[in-house]
């Protein structure tokens, strides 16, 4: 077990310390959610403090009997955990919002969770394990308006003390200018792709200068993410002979090398693992032997703008590439 007071803490807006390591519980289609949820159990009973769920993944009830058989025993309170979730996208309608959050917590047994995420910016879903060239011929471009009416929704759970705080995912900075000063409540974190090929400096900078704090996900270049979102010009993180030369250097796994420049980057890192010797290490190797201001700076040379979650299955009709998605010449795709 790796001693939970070791894991270094990020402390939010509000003054919240929160564990810098965490573990997702997105199985990319490959593992049931009894595998999934006995993971949690383990990685929990093992040190972790975090755990990252959403609506989506579809196991969410098995891990409620997880954080409740283990609050039964004493293993951990809930005030030592930080659990987070997601509505998903088919849930953003009028009064949907609550609806999901309330369905959250009953599967995962909780009274409030610790932040409540809008998973993606606009309303637009897929079927579970379809294929790169799905599209659902309802999807709809982002607009402000219907994403502050969603926004809107987040906010009040947070006035019913449903959460305690709300979050964004999979944004960009030109979406957050336009809806960020329509806030009541400002968003307490973003969860954002980041792994060393795919460090995105001027999102990761404009958020943590604003007090959003940054989760990073796929922090190993998610070596086992669904077929829908290989290309072949994808780069393999630890495989980069940079990253593995530092993991030589230091007598680690790759892997390690990646979640220790992310959480000294400042970031919190959510890697998932069904094995307990990995989930295990994932945590204990941020608890000592840092990387060196020299391999913190060859790391930073890495990036190879190489986005794996593309998202090519939420293009709206017109759009004809993921590209559009991302707002990539700095204005909002339409």
């Amino acid at each position: 077990m790796v001693d939970p007071n070791l894991v270094p803490k990020v402390r939010l807006a509000d003054g919240a310390l929160v564990p810098a390591v965490g573990i997702g519980t997105f199985a990319s289609d490959n593992y049931t959610s009894d595998v999934v949820s006995a993971a949690v159990e383990g990685a929990i009973r093992n040190g972790y403090r975090f755990i990252d769920c959403a609506s989506v993944y579809g196991n969410e009830a098995e891990i409620g009997e997880v954080f409740t058989r283990l609050f039964e025993e004493g293993v951990v309170t809930r005030d030592e955990m930080f659990i987070t979730s997601k509505v998903w996208n088919d849930m953003h309608g009028r009064g949907d919002v609550l609806l999901s959050c309330a369905r959250t917590l009953k599967d995962l047994n909780l009274d409030c969770l610790d932040i409540y995420f809008l998973h993606w910016p606009f309303p637009n879903y897929h079927a579970p394990g379809c294929d790169g060239d799905s599209r659902n011929p309802d999807s709809k471009p982002f607009t402000v308006e219907r994403f502050m009416a969603t926004w809107r929704q987040l906010e009040r759970l947070v006035d019913m003390g449903l959460t305690k705080r709300i979050g964004m995912s999979n944004m960009t900075i030109p979406k957050l200018e336009a809806v960020l000063p329509l806030c009541r409540i400002q968003p307490a974190m973003i969860e954002m792709e980041l792994h060393p090929s795919f460090q995105q400096q001027e999102l990761f900078d404009y958020c943590m200068q604003r007090g959003i704090q940054v989760i990073g996900f796929c922090p190993l270049g998610s070596p086992k993410r669904p077929e829908r979102d290989r290309t072949p010009d994808d780069v393999a993180d630890m495989e980069m002979p940079e990253v593995v030369q530092i993991a030589q250097a230091h007598g680690i796994h790759p892997s390690a090398v990646c979640l220790k420049w992310g959480v000294q980057r400042g970031q919190i890192v959510i890697p998932f693992s069904v094995k307990e010797k990995n989930y295990v290490s994932n945590l204990a190797c941020v608890t000592a032997d840092p990387l060196s201001d020299a391999e913190m700076k060859v790391m930073s040379t890495l990036d190879r703008n190489c986005r794996l979650v593309k998202g090519q299955v939420f293009l709206w009709p017109g759009a004809t590439h993921w590209e559009d998605l991302w707002d990539l010449d700095g204005t909002i795709t339409k």
